[in-house]
């Protein structure tokens, strides 16, 4: 079986498994998306959805964030890891977003990576969910699931994605995001993962592999 054969067999299984796969973090708009993965870093999908409410009607432009009081928006995501770096980040993207960019969030890679707070990773989540544009972002989760299952085999993000892009076909780069982190999450958890009840282990070289160690 090829690698592109793999990944279809791997994605036609999951998108059974999670028909309702839609990226976690709750947003309106590019900027609600782009501040929430801003401050999703080392902190739970939940927890940002229960403070986004109140900042996002606070700040509704990227000029109120570029105007904020720092302590002000500090005490709105105070209950987030790392607030004050975040707040900072945040502050400084979207006063470059309205410096350069017109106010608006730029709907391309390079423009995106340039600010302030944002990798490659928040970009490529920005510019699949928010812009509907073709793109896999690899966070943790991909990162450990695609390598598990033999879709990837590098500890590098970049060359992750790069590899994914290669064996995926375009339309289908948003959906394996979320649904190899909906995987990640749910049953190859980075410890113990539940390989006995995991829908795609037929296809997946860490299963074989503790398969062939027991015998």
């Amino acid at each position: 079986m090829t690698l592109p054969e793999k990944a279809k067999k791997v994605l036609d299984v999951l998108e059974k498994e999670y028909p309702d796969a839609r990226i976690a973090l709750n947003f309106k708009t590019p900027l609600e998306l782009l501040i929430a993965t801003i401050l999703s870093a080392q902190c739970t999908d939940e927890r940002i959805n229960k403070t986004t409410p109140a900042l996002f009607k606070r700040y509704k432009k990227a000029e109120g964030f570029a105007e904020a009081d720092l302590k002000e928006l500090e005490g709105y995501i105070s209950s987030i890891n790392f607030f004050r770096n975040k707040a900072k980040n945040i502050r400084a993207c979207c006063k470059k977003i309205v410096d350069e960019f017109e106010g608006k969030i730029p709907d391309t890679l390079e423009g995106l990576v340039t600010l302030p707070g944002v990798g490659r990773k928040t970009a490529n989540i920005i510019l699949g969910s928010a812009f509907g544009k073709d793109a896999i972002a690899v966070d943790t989760h991909v990162k450990r699931v695609s390598n598990r299952i033999g879709l990837a085999a590098s500890d590098n993000p970049d060359k992750i994605e790069q590899g994914l892009c290669k064996i995926i076909p375009r339309k289908r780069w948003v959906k394996v995001t979320i649904l190899l982190i909906l995987h990640g999450r749910n049953i190859c958890i980075a410890k113990k993962p539940k390989c006995e009840i995991c829908p795609v282990k037929r296809y997946c070289a860490y299963f074989r592999n503790i398969v062939n160690v027991k015998r």
